[in-house]
């Protein structure tokens, strides 16, 4: 027995390993190409044991170049096991001549003794952009990766754009809509973020797709495009009428390169910097034209608009009393299936029903939901004899006919027999049944202790404290609302809030360039430095940036009635700051000694400047 064991687990190793080792020829190429571009067609065979290799028959492509032979070998150790994978590769450099879809069939080559053919791939040719650029920016790629314009200029509209169609523009109410939303770029599009607004008049599904968009490249009004779907949804009306589809924004986020005039930085740095860029996005609306479903709406109609069929079946036709009797429904199809009501089962009067249970087992499919949804109906027998259950009737109104469809099982004729207990006894075994809970008894516990009596009339009505709780509460409000008014009447005078922020702004700054001293950063210390000069003066004096210079400053220190010696002091620790950023010798001295003073002369500036 141990023998066949071995003998089997020896077997499936080798068949595994034949597997793994099975030769494999491939054809690759492009799916989209530009009339006028060049590209690569390969072939790859995954074993060195070759010979015959034979190209297709390429018509519709001008072949400039090929085939080119390369060989690769790798070798790789994962846990003590190592694995080596061994490929020949053969390429032709290809150029588009026409448009259109065309296709190239595969190649054949004998490897390891058997004769192989690759497969066929089609490849589709689009005009060349109107602008005149056809360089493959095009290729499958993921957001953040695209090859865009490369200029620093405005991105118009025509650079990046959203479109918004609708399957259908007119539909019945609950018929589902396929709403897509695709994105066209010629940009460096890194990332984009949208969301669908609610939308009262419709049932709205997102359709589930890959989180890593992938961009094709698509002629669309003279210019080739990066394309991806971004988002889709199924909309199911839920009225009839003009409807429509608002539009959306998005928030997009761009990298383009900056050109630089400096021929040294253009030397050192490359072609320019690399910007980030935010563009609005704002998708058109779309108008759907809801009809109003037909009347001679049949009894019962469940809501359901699609294409349905309906099976059920019974557990037992023959049970005794108080056994549960299960029916199952199974509504399969296409539709809106989340929306329609279940179909109502007509259980005999001796029959005790409970709540059905739903099980969903549908996906979401461009044409709405699909697949099926199983419904199970619950009855107890309370008492013996023959009973019949009729016909359960779906109806639906059916897209492809445009008309009512009702659907029909079979009656179930079920026998009932005598059966252990009687009438009145209570089973709950399905899941939707709550539980009995006792919530009282004949006869109370009697509470002991001495219990706290209140005299006849003595109420909290009318007492002080009772009228308290309405006058606190309106003073507190009226206390509130007056210190508010008057902060927001401060906050109004914007010059003067200006000017009170002016020392927490400049201390703030000089905080900031202390951690700069410390770390001895020179540049990015004066930076902050003459930042806080500027602007305590600025704000403290209300001047805008455009007129802050030194001339002003004095002349609007003198109006605030500040000794000359002081501004003097002021403008000249302004000229210090600036001739050291710059100066040789030591700067930690310089530094400290620009820090210090600059502290001094704000301390001094708001004691002396008066409003």
């Amino acid at each position: 027995m141990k023998k066949i064991i071995f003998l089997l687990i020896g077997l499936f190793t080798v068949l595994n390993i034949w597997a793994d080792d099975k030769p494999r020829f491939t054809t690759s190429a492009p799916d989209v190409v530009v009339n006028g571009d060049q590209f690569r067609l390969s072939f790859t065979i995954n074993t060195k044991k070759v010979k015959d290799f034979r190209a297709p028959n390429i018509q519709d492509f001008d072949v400039l170049m090929g085939p080119n032979r390369s060989e690769q070998s790798s070798i790789q150790i994962i846990n003590g096991k190592q694995t080596s994978n061994q490929s020949i590769t053969y390429t032709y450099i290809l150029m588009a001549t026409k448009e259109g879809t065309f296709t190239i069939p595969g190649a054949t080559i004998v490897a390891d003794g058997q004769s192989l053919k690759s497969n066929q791939v089609n490849i589709k040719v689009l005009p060349p952009d109107k602008t005149g650029n056809t360089s493959q920016s095009g290729k499958s790629g993921s957001v953040g990766s695209l090859n865009g314009t490369s200029s620093g200029g405005k991105i118009s509209n025509n650079d990046l754009f959203i479109t918004a169609t609708a399957s259908k523009t007119t539909a019945y109410e609950q018929e589902a809509i396929l709403l897509t939303y695709k994105v066209y770029t010629l940009v460096d599009l890194r990332s984009l973020n949208g969301n669908m607004p609610d939308m009262k008049d419709f049932h709205t599904q997102e359709v589930d797709l890959p989180r890593q968009k992938q961009f094709t490249l698509e002629h669309y009004n003279g210019r080739n495009y990066n394309t991806c779907v971004w988002s889709q949804y199924i909309l199911y009306p839920q009225r009839s009428g003009k409807l429509e589809v608002p539009s959306i924004k998005f928030d997009g986020e761009i990298a383009q390169h900056i050109e630089s005039i400096d021929p040294f930085d253009a030397f050192f740095n490359g072609t320019g910097a690399l910007s980030t860029y935010k563009k609005t996005i704002v998708t058109p609306k779309v108008i759907i034209n809801v009809k109003e479903l037909p009347s001679g709406k049949p009894e019962g109609f469940s809501g359901g608009v699609g294409s349905f069929n309906l099976t059920s079946s019974i557990n037992e036709t023959k049970v005794k009393t108080n056994d549960a009797v299960t029916l199952k429904l199974i509504i399969s199809g296409t539709g809106n299936m989340k929306l329609m009501e279940n179909p109502e089962v007509k259980f005999p009067q001796d029959f005790e029903t409970y709540d059905p249970k739903t099980e969903n087992n549908y996906n979401l499919t461009s044409e709405g939901l699909s697949g099926s949804k199983v419904i199970e109906y619950l009855a107890i027998p309370r008492h013996a004899g023959n009973f019949t259950i009729p016909p359960i009737e779906f109806s639906y109104f059916d897209i492809k006919s445009n008309s009512y469809k009702v659907l029909k099982t079979n009656p179930y004729n079920i026998t009932v027999e005598k059966g252990a207990g009687n009438a009145d006894q209570v089973i709950a075994d399905f899941t939707n049944k709550e539980d009995l809970k006792i919530i009282g008894s004949d006869v109370r516990y009697i509470k002991m202790g001495n219990p706290n009596l209140t005299k006849k009339g003595n109420f909290f009505f009318g007492t002080t404290s009772y009228y308290a709780w309405y006058i606190v509460p309106f003073l507190i409000f009226a206390i509130v609302m007056i210190v508010c008014r008057k902060q927001a009447m401060e906050n109004a005078n914007v010059a003067k809030v200006r000017t009170k922020k002016a020392n927490k702004v400049a201390t703030k700054r000089l905080k900031a360039a202390g951690k700069l001293l410390a770390a001895n950063k020179q540049a990015e210390f004066y930076d902050e430095l003459l930042k806080a000069l500027w602007g305590y003066t600025g704000d403290k004096l209300n001047i805008s940036v455009s007129e802050l210079s030194k001339d002003n400053i004095e002349e609007k220190l003198r109006e605030h009635q500040v000794n000359d010696d002081l501004i003097k002091e002021f403008v000249d620790i302004l000229n210090d700051a600036e001739f050291a950023r710059f100066a040789p010798g030591d700067p930690s001295a310089t530094m400290d000694k620009e820090y210090q003073a600059a502290i001094d002369v704000i301390s001094k500036m708001e004691n002396s400047i008066k409003h």
